[in-house]
């Protein structure tokens, strides 16, 4: 408890409060003004939301780089480059789920809104917890570290499509156990009036998909960030206003997923590296700025050779 008061102590209060408050009022900008109409997101409004989201973390950075130096600016900077490169596998799943619903495309922005104010809370939490965790006990990160390792080699490793299968997941399993859901949506709510009663909409079951979704991928994220910064107020600001663009970062990718066929090999390569950071770090300190570079180059080079080499064409079976 003291250690975790000790983490949000690094910055004053006011600091605090008035990202929260930036943050909350953005947010309400978007669902009561731009998106106050339920509407299908094309790929032009959601790359220039990518744009607004980037910028802004961009501005942030400058903010925390002029304010509390070069080293925590480059630490922000590399943070949020990592969670922003891993949320691609976040997309791929949204794109999964929603198939598997069939879900119209003018309430996917919803339920991903929705969905992102539940992974802010979570990561909050998370990220909180766990910088106050490794500030107490140090030997979590070769825990942290040795599971990086692990799950790059698993990514890079070829191995079948993968398939969402919501039915087999608990948190929905317990949810339809005590509260009825109703066959059918109701104009993009979450809950409506059915038969006499009060029922969740199959479109809330996508909501529960979606946030149990990202507390898996926050497994891999977070150790990932606690990597690059113990600095408790870089690692939650870089890692919100990354989850903050991934609405946006699905409508722009939604159907050229597969065009980024090398990224998976890239983000593989990047935990690994990252993971035997934290192995090494007691006899050997990788700075800050050879870690930003690892990762710009690797991300370059992952997505050239993506558009640069073509898939071979498949075989027509006769």
């Amino acid at each position: 408890m003291f250690s975790l008061l000790a983490v949000l102590d690094v910055m004053p209060i006011w600091a605090w409060v008035g990202f929260f408050v930036f943050i909350a009022a953005m947010l309400a900008l978007d669902l009561g003004v731009f998106q106050r109409d339920s509407h299908e997101v094309k790929m032009k409004e959601a790359l220039v939301w990518c744009g607004v989201w980037f910028a802004l973390a961009m501005g942030f950075n400058a903010l925390v780089w002029h304010w509390r130096g070069p080293e925590l600016g480059q630490q922000f900077l590399a943070s949020y480059l990592i969670e922003l490169c891993l949320s691609i596998d976040n997309v791929f799943v949204f794109i999964l789920v929603f198939a598997y619903f069939k879900v119209p495309s003018k309430w996917q922005h919803r339920v991903l809104f929705w969905g992102i104010i539940g992974a802010v809370v979570m990561r909050a939490v998370f990220i909180l917890v766990g910088v106050s965790v490794i500030q107490r006990f140090h030997w979590v990160l070769y825990i942290f570290g040795a599971f990086l390792v692990y799950t790059g080699i698993k990514m890079a490793l070829p191995g079948k499509d993968e398939e969402v299968h919501p039915e087999n997941n608990p948190v929905v399993k317990l949810f339809r156990r005590f509260y009825p859901v109703a066959p059918h949506n109701e104009h993009g709510h979450f809950f409506t009036q059915h038969q006499g009663r009060r029922m969740a909409t199959p479109l809330f079951i996508v909501l529960i998909v979606i946030e149990t979704t990202d507390v898996v991928f926050a497994l891999d994220s977070i150790p990932a960030v606690l990597a690059i910064t113990k600095d408790g107020f870089v690692a939650l600001t870089s890692n919100i206003f990354a989850i903050l663009g991934l609405r946006s970062l699905y409508f722009a990718l939604n159907g050229i997923m597969q065009l980024f066929r090398f990224l998976k090999v890239g983000l593989a390569f990047i935990l690994v590296f990252i993971g035997v950071k934290m192995l090494i770090e007691h006899w050997f300190k990788v700075s800050t700025t050879t870690s930003l570079a690892v990762i710009g180059s690797v991300l370059t080079v992952s997505v050239l050779m993506s558009v640069l080499i073509k898939a071979a064409p498949q075989k027509k079976s006769h």
